[in-house]
C-alpha cells in the first residue's frame, strides 16, 4: 500500500536529520519546507506534528522548530516509522533483526469481559490473534488481541489473508489507517510483572523461576472508540517500555 503523502515527507526529514543536513539543529519553517517538498500545508503539518510526537523534533515558541538532541544521541528510543505507535515498536532494538510468527488468527464471539472493554454487544464478534515477537531468532514477546469485526467489515473471506499478513509483517495500527484513514491515537495501560506460566517458559525460552512483563491495554481510534485489547507478555531481559509524556 502507498504511503500517505505526510509519511513519506517525514521519512525523508527524519533521513536528513541523520545525514545532518539542517543547520544549526533547526528545521526550516513550515511554509518552506512545503514548497521544498510540493506538498501543501497542511501534509507539512502533519508530518511535522508526528515528528514532533515522537519526540524527534520540538516546537519553540516564536524561534521555530529544532531537532531533539537525544534522537541524535539515543535513537534507539525513536525507533518507530509510522504515524500509530504500536507498543511492540518500543521494544525493538537497534541491529538486531525483528521476526514476527502468528500463532492464532480466528473469528470468535466477544467474551462479556472483552465486550465490555471494547463497549460491544453480547452478540458481537471480534478478530482474536496472537503473535510471538522475536529478536535474531530469540523470542522475546507473546502479543493476544482482540478487535470487533464492526471496526474492519469490508474484510471478506478473499481478503482475509491479506490481513494475516499485516499481522505477521507489522504492525495492525498501520493497516487500519492505511486502509480507512484512522489512527490510533490515545491508550489505557496496566504494566506489571507475574511469574511465568507454562505457555511463556515454553514459548519465551524461559526458567521456571524466571519472571515475565506483563502490559495489558486498550486502545482508542481518534474518535474515542475502542478499536483493540491487547494483552503482551514480556522476557524479562527485554521489560523496558520508552515512553513520551506530555506535561501540559
Amino acid at each position: 500500500m502507498a504511503d500517505y503523502v505526510y509519511r513519506t515527507v517525514m521519512l525523508d526529514i527524519k533521513r536528513r536529520i541523520l545525514a545532518g543536513e539542517y543547520e544549526g539543529m533547526r528545521l526550516p519553517d513550515e511554509r518552506s519546507l512545503a514548497e521544498q517538498y510540493q506538498v501543501s500545508r497542511s501534509s507539512m503539518k502533519r508530518a511535522l506534528e508526528l515528528l514532533a510526537q515522537q519526540g524527534i523534533v520540538f516546537k519553540k515558541r516564536g524561534s521555530g522548530t529544532f531537532i531533539n538532541p537525544l534522537y541524535l544521541k539515543n535513537q534507539a528510543m525513536f525507533r518507530y516509522e509510522g504515524s500509530n505507535l504500536g507498543l511492540t515498536d518500543s521494544f525493538l532494538a537497534p541491529g538486531k533483526k525483528q521476526g514476527i510468527k502468528l500463532l492464532e488468527f480466528k473469528v470468535v464471539k466477544a467474551s462479556p469481559e472483552t465486550a465490555q472493554d471494547l463497549f460491544l454487544s453480547e452478540n458481537d464478534f471480534v478478530y482474536q490473534f496472537k503473535r510471538l515477537r522475536l529478536l535474531d531468532g530469540q523470542p522475546f514477546l507473546i502479543e493476544e488481541g482482540f478487535v470487533p469485526i464492526k471496526i474492519l467489515p469490508e474484510l471478506k473471506e478473499e481478503i482475509l489473508q491479506e490481513l494475516k499478513e499485516e499481522i505477521l509483517q507489522g504492525s495492525l495500527f498501520n493497516y487500519l489507517e492505511d486502509a480507512q484513514n484512522k489512527a490510533v491515537t490515545r491508550s489505557y495501560l496496566t504494566i506489571t510483572v507475574s511469574p511465568s506460566s507454562a505457555e511463556d517458559q515454553e514459548a519465551l525460552q524461559l526458567k521456571g523461576t524466571e519472571p515475565v512483563g506483563v502490559m495489558d491495554g486498550i486502545f482508542f481510534l481518534d474518535d474515542g472508540t475502542p478499536f483493540e485489547v491487547s494483552s503482551m507478555r514480556v522476557h524479562y531481559k527485554y521489560m523496558r517500555f520508552n515512553s513520551f509524556v506530555n506535561l501540559n
